[in-house]
């Protein structure tokens, strides 16, 4: 696979940065990729919301008294603007001119899971998305801090019903085993004590805040210290642990390169993270600046987004709307906002069962038939137009031998998609676009998709 279009597709969902790659190097591309902000206004789907404590106490005192079948409409109404959400999403993945942002939010949103399902209120949930975006290059140890103070991971995690006298462990809990440390560096105690810190600690108009009368102010031991303390002291006390960088530098070498990193490499860029006191964006740098360098395609299995967001660019398609996609990303497993649990998607070779492959092959099979709809059981009412046109305007594959030999095109497609190719394959698509393919009949194109179809269904193609 040609180097820059395998850093493309890692450092965002698509080839579409490859020729920026390359012409700007990877530092200077990275450079520009942090410079990068995004739209901190409230989309037009979320408007009518609620947003403060007053705004969700109204919405609950109406809804309380709507009969059953005016509960289950409210319901679906809340449904619809998720979807709307998640579109919203994936039109920030495929658009972004430097999409590292969102694939950092992407993975945060990942390890600080907090789903719509739980949650149920879609600003909450837009709120804490917007969080990981603002730290997606920030500072580990504050991104932390903010968000087990968010509404959103209070209600995920049931500290609403922390109080004095009455411990819920589940933020506790999971901010040491699942966001920071990970099993096997903290005790039971740890757990029970930092439940009592974060008693009381509740919903508020702008996050979490904490409630005199059902706060615990007892003393407590915490990793060996002493004090009163609340959820920032917890934060900091963690931080401190000597395990503090490696959960989340596994993540990140997981993430974008390797889905088996060795330990070795976790340990070397884990200590750099805590001499950078955990700034993120220095550590992705490094990792990245160095791992450039080294052969390692083949080494990830795509993830949904990945693979669906890469065909739609090589085939130039634009769809009318991302909802069919939204459904194809459910069906692989990779649901924006509701993972399956606390623990997120487990990746790797979860990626890749059969069930999931054929669903791919069934997705490349109608993108390059130039059809939209697929799936329609599974996208059931996510698709409100009523004009539900089957075909795309125009499905062609970006070339930039448009008017080459037919090994000039293999050679040139099996650089930007596939990381090995060997003699069997290269026979297989030679078949396929034969010796005397000529570019400029009428079928060229057809041909040439073909090609393309094979080529996405290789196994190959699966990794990155």
């Amino acid at each position: 696979m040609n180097h820059n279009n395998l850093w493309s597709l890692r450092l965002g969902f698509s080839n579409q940065q490859a020729a920026n790659i390359e012409k700007m190097g990877i530092s200077k591309f990275l450079e520009a990729s942090f410079k990068t902000d995004f739209d901190k206004s409230i989309p037009d789907f979320l408007k009518d919301s609620p947003k403060t404590m007053a705004d969700f106490r109204e919405l609950r005192k109406k809804n309380n008294a709507l009969d059953r079948e005016k509960k289950q409409e409210f319901q679906k109404q809340e449904a619809q603007i998720s979807l709307e959400m998640k579109s919203w999403w994936i039109d920030k993945m495929r658009n972004d001119s430097f999409p590292l942002r969102e694939k950092m939010t992407l993975l945060l949103h990942n390890h600080f899971v907090s789903t719509f399902q739980k949650v149920k209120i879609n600003y909450w949930i837009f709120e804490h998305n917007q969080l990981l975006r603002k730290h997606a290059f920030g500072n580990f140890k504050e991104l932390t801090k903010d968000i087990i103070k968010s509404n959103a991971m209070i209600r995920y995690l049931d500290n609403g019903d922390n109080r004095k006298g009455k411990i819920n462990e589940n933020l506790s809990r999971e901010l040491l085993e699942l966001f920071t440390l990970g099993i096997g560096n903290y005790t039971e105690d740890d757990i029970k004590n930092g439940a009592k810190a974060l008693a009381g600690l509740g919903i508020g108009d702008n996050g979490g805040v904490y409630r005199d009368r059902i706060a615990d102010d007892s003393e407590i031991i915490y990793f060996g210290k002493k004090g009163h303390f609340k959820a920032d002291d917890l934060v900091d006390i963690i931080f401190k642990q000597k395990n503090s960088p490696y959960l989340f530098t596994r993540k990140i070498l997981q993430w974008f390169i390797y889905d088996n990193p060795s330990e070795k490499l976790i340990t070397y860029y884990g200590d750099y993270f805590r001499k950078q006191n955990f700034e993120i964006k220095p550590l992705l740098e490094k990792i990245f600046t160095e791992e450039f360098d080294k052969k390692t395609a083949g080494s990830k299995i795509k993830n949904p987004l990945e693979y669906s967001l890469q065909i739609l660019s090589e085939l130039q398609i634009d769809p009318r709307s991302n909802r069919p996609l939204v459904a194809f990303l459910k069906g692989q497993g990779m649901d924006l906002f509701n993972q399956p649990n606390v623990k997120g998607w487990e990746g790797g070779k979860s990626w890749l069962t059969s069930q999931i492959y054929l669903q791919r092959n069934n997705l490349a099979d109608l993108y390059c038939s130039g059809r939209e709809i697929f799936n329609k059981k599974a996208i059931g009412n996510m698709m409100e137009e009523k004009d539900n046109r089957p075909n795309f305007k125009k499905t062609m594959v970006n070339l930039k031998w448009k008017q080459g030999t037919n090994k000039e095109i293999i050679s040139e497609l099996s650089n930007r998609l596939l990381f090995k190719i060997d003699n069997e394959s290269q026979k297989d698509f030679e078949n396929i676009l034969k010796y005397d393919f000529d570019a400029y009949a009428q079928n060229a194109n057809q041909a040439v998709l073909r090609l393309f179809n094979a080529m996405v269904k290789e196994p190959e193609f699966q990794l990155i």
